[in-house]
């Protein structure tokens, strides 16, 4: 079964260019060195998902042309994977309630931050609605009769999903992982997993760390996404990679 993956975006919170930066790779005229934040809009036979919503995804829906969406994975509640969210209304206008995915806790938060599309009480015509699933992050659970692995991963304490949709698994925000939690990515054929910048980071996995995660998990492509300018120019970045490593970029597109 092929899976393919669509990057929507590849950059970290403030994404790429930052505002007002006068940092050269906020000022590249590379098309790869521009990020919106990250988010993935993955292809599953006839099921279409996309992870996390950032400030971009009205943006980034254009751009992809996603025709719909069968169901919204978020990875955890901070605003860059999330505050999106208001802009799924054209896709719930279609289906009705669209379906999303999450953790109790990043649930508990949508539905403070967001009271107006998770609540049914005096409900504005004009609102979004959503059926929300809550997800164990200790077993795998089913949409549309896919079966998605979520695998839980430490990010400045906070307990932050990724996912498994068959041989491709997807990580973000991610600064350590237990060897249980790596178990599930056995057998993974393509990874995709955060690296923000040369310097380490308290939260996330800086490159050095992120090569040597590629390198345990062993997939057969690795892609490195959640980039922040500190990183560096892409093209540099990627030539001094090892073989099956590489920069993701906004618009990619890779089958699995």
């Amino acid at each position: 079964m092929a899976v393919k993956v669509h990057f929507l975006g590849t950059g970290t919170s403030q994404g790429i260019p930052i505002i007002g930066s006068t940092h050269p790779v906020c000022l590249s005229e590379n098309t790869k060195d521009k990020r919106l934040r990250s988010s993935i809009w993955v292809q599953w036979d006839n099921v279409d998902f996309v992870v996390d919503c950032g400030p971009d995804f009205r943006q980034q829906m254009l751009k992809s042309q996603c025709p719909k969406i069968d169901a919204l994975l978020f990875t955890h509640e901070h605003a860059d994977h999330t505050a999106g969210i208001d802009d799924i209304r054209p896709f719930a206008f279609k289906v009705g309630a669209l379906a999303v995915y999450g953790l109790k806790r990043v649930m508990d938060n949508l539905s403070k931050r967001f009271d107006y599309i998770f609540s049914d009480e005096n409900k504005y015509p004009g609102a979004p609605s959503v059926n929300p699933s809550i997800i164990d992050p200790k077993k795998p659970f089913t949409v549309a009769s896919k079966t998605i692995v979520p695998i839980v991963v430490n990010h400045y304490g906070l307990e932050v999903l990724g996912f498994r949709f068959d041989s491709f698994a997807y990580i973000t925000d991610m600064f350590s992982m237990t060897d249980a939690e790596a178990e599930k990515l056995v057998g993974v054929e393509t990874l995709v997993v955060n690296a923000l910048r040369i310097e380490p980071h308290p939260s996330h996995l800086h490159l050095e760390a992120a090569i040597a995660f590629a390198q345990k998990i062993n997939a057969k492509q690795t892609y490195f996404t959640h980039i922040s300018h500190r990183l560096g120019f892409h093209d540099e970045v990627q030539a001094q990679l090892p073989e099956g490593i590489h920069l993701a970029y906004d618009n990619l597109s890779i089958t699995t």
